[in-house]
C-alpha cells in the first residue's frame, strides 16, 4: 500500500532542502535566526568584494510555505524608502505570483541584489549611503541588523488581498497630523481608514508624492484590518530604517484597540541624540491623531467603521 503524503511534511521537505541550497550558495551571509520557528535572515550586498549598498532580507517560514503560502518577509535597509521601498516589494510580489507554489527565495535575494546593482549604478550617493540617510542614533544603538520578528503577524490566509484586481479602489482620505520638535528632530503623523492592503501600498506612494514627507529621514508605519470573514487581524508594521519603531508603533495599535486604520510617522533627524525619546514622540505623535480622528474614543461618534471595538485575538503566525 502506498503511503499517505502529508502536504505540510511535504512542506517542511520543502523548506528544508531550501534552506540546505541557500546555506551552500551564500555561506555566512545565510543566518538561522531559529531554526524551530523558521525565521531566517541573509545579508544582500551590491558587490561582495566592495559592498557599496547593503539590506538584510528577514524571513519566516510559514507552515503551508511552498504549497499555499508565500513567506513573511521585511527589508532592513536604512536608504530603502519610499516609492523605491515600494517598488521592490512589488518586485517581489509579482515573483511569487509568477512561481506560486514554488520555492522562491533564491529568486528573492537575486532579484534584491540585482536591485542593490542597479541602485549602486546610479545613484550619485551610493559611495556612502549610510552617512546620508541613517541617524547616529542608529549606530550608537548597534542593533539595525538584529532580526525582531515579535511583530510581524501577517496572516498569510488572506494573501488573496494582495493579490486582487483593484484597480477600482481610491485612495483613501489622509489626515496630517500636528508635528512634535524636540532638539531639532521633527515628528509628524499621518492616518488613513484602510481596508485592504492595496489601500496600505496607495497611501504610501501617495505620500511619497510629497517632497517634504520622501524626504523624511524615517517613514515609520503600522496597519491594522480587521477581516469580518475570518473573524481575524491582518497587520504589519515597517521601521524604515529607526529600528524596532514600526514594532512599537504596530503595539500601540493593538494596545488602544483600533482596525482598519494606518499610521505614518514622518522623523526628520535634527542632528542629535534623542535615545529612547524618540520612541516616545513617534508613539504620542500616533496617538495624538488617533485620538483626533476618534479612533480611540468611547464616544457613539468613534463607533463608526474604523472606531474601537471589542479586541478579538490576533492570529498569528507559527
Amino acid at each position: 500500500m502506498a503511503d499517505v503524503v502529508n502536504p505540510e511534511n511535504e512542506d517542511l521537505q520543502s523548506q528544508i532542502e531550501e534552506v540546505e541550497a541557500l546555506s551552500s550558495i551564500y555561506g555566512d551571509e545565510w543566518c538561522v535566526v531559529d531554526e524551530a520557528s523558521r525565521i531566517f535572515c541573509i545579508k544582500i550586498s551590491s558587490n561582495l568584494e566592495e559592498p557599496k549598498l547593503t539590506a538584510c532580507l528577514q524571513i519566516i517560514l510559514p507552515p503551508d510555505y511552498p504549497s499555499t503560502a508565500p513567506p513573511i518577509y521585511q527589508i532592513n535597509a536604512a536608504w530603502l524608502r519610499g516609492p523605491e521601498r515600494a517598488k521592490l516589494a512589488n518586485s517581489l510580489e509579482d515573483l511569487y505570483v509568477e512561481n506560486m507554489g514554488e520555492s522562491i527565495l533564491f529568486l528573492w535575494v537575486e532579484k534584491i541584489r540585482e536591485f542593490l546593482v542597479e541602485k549602486s549604478q546610479t545613484s550619485e550617493s551610493a559611495d556612502q549611503p549610510e552617512k546620508v540617510n541613517i541617524t547616529t542614533e542608529e549606530k550608537v544603538d548597534g542593533d539595525e541588523d538584529i532580526p525582531d520578528f515579535s511583530t510581524l503577524r501577517l496572516n498569510t490566509e488572506n494573501l488573496h488581498l494582495f493579490m486582487e484586481n483593484a484597480n477600482d479602489e481610491e485612495v483613501p482620505p489622509i489626515k496630517h497630523g500636528n508635528p512634535i520638535t524636540d532638539r531639532r528632530s521633527t515628528f509628524q503623523p499621518h492616518l488613513a481608514p484602510v481596508v485592504t492592503p492595496r489601500q496600505v501600498k496607495m497611501v504610501l506612494e501617495k505620500l511619497c508624492e510629497n517632497k517634504k514627507i520622501a524626504s523624511a529621514t524615517h517613514n515609520i508605519y503600522a496597519y491594522r484590518i480587521y477581516c469580518e470573514d475570518k473573524h481575524s487581524f491582518l497587520q504589519d508594521c515597517e521601521d524604515d530604517g529607526e529600528t524596532a519603531a514600526g514594532g512599537r508603533l504596530l503595539h500601540l495599535l493593538q494596545i488602544l484597540d483600533v482596525r482598519n486604520v494606518m499610521v505614518v510617522v514622518s522623523r526628520w533627524y535634527g542632528g542629535i541624540l534623542l535615545g529612547p525619546d524618540r520612541f516616545k514622540h513617534i508613539n504620542n505623535c500616533a496617538r495624538n491623531i488617533l485620538v483626533e480622528e476618534g479612533y480611540t474614543s468611547s464616544s457613539d461618534e468613534a463607533t463608526r467603521s474604523g472606531g474601537k471595538t471589542k479586541r478579538p485575538k490576533c492570529k498569528k503566525t507559527k
